[in-house]
């Protein structure tokens, strides 16, 4: 069963169920990384994705999938990539001794072009 939590406004409980979501983004990561000196620009891009993940999705715990860390990585240090389309996907902890009861996983989406693209909430599968 899942587990239930309260609100702090409401009082009211709300199950971990409904916290289980997919989103899709998009990350300016150029604003994020600029100023930054040339060798520490990817680096600054992976804190910068866990920083937004943990701001949108509201979780601590965030792990980014291996495809994510090489697309970041793939211009080499200094060469970043401007934006980058990201699913996050918060999931239960399933986990014995787990400090909180969810998690966000951070993927790469291919897109041809950013143009247009706005935050979608991808159907759970």
């Amino acid at each position: 069963m899942a587990p239930k939590t309260t609100t702090k406004k409401t009082g009211k409980t709300r199950s971990a169920l409904q916290d289980v979501v997919t989103r899709e983004y998009t990350i300016h990561l150029h604003k994020r990384v600029h100023g930054r000196s040339f060798k520490k620009r990817a680096p600054w891009a992976v804190k910068s994705v866990v920083a937004f993940a943990q701001k949108a999705m509201g979780t601590s715990d965030v792990r980014i999938d291996p495809k994510l860390n090489q697309e970041l990585w793939a211009r080499g240090i200094k060469s970043v990539p401007h934006r980058i389309r990201i699913k996050l996907e918060r999931k239960r902890n399933d986990e014995e001794n787990a400090k909180e009861k969810l998690f966000t996983y951070a993927s790469y989406v291919i897109v041809d072009s950013f143009k247009g693209l706005e935050t979608t909430v991808v159907d759970a599968e």
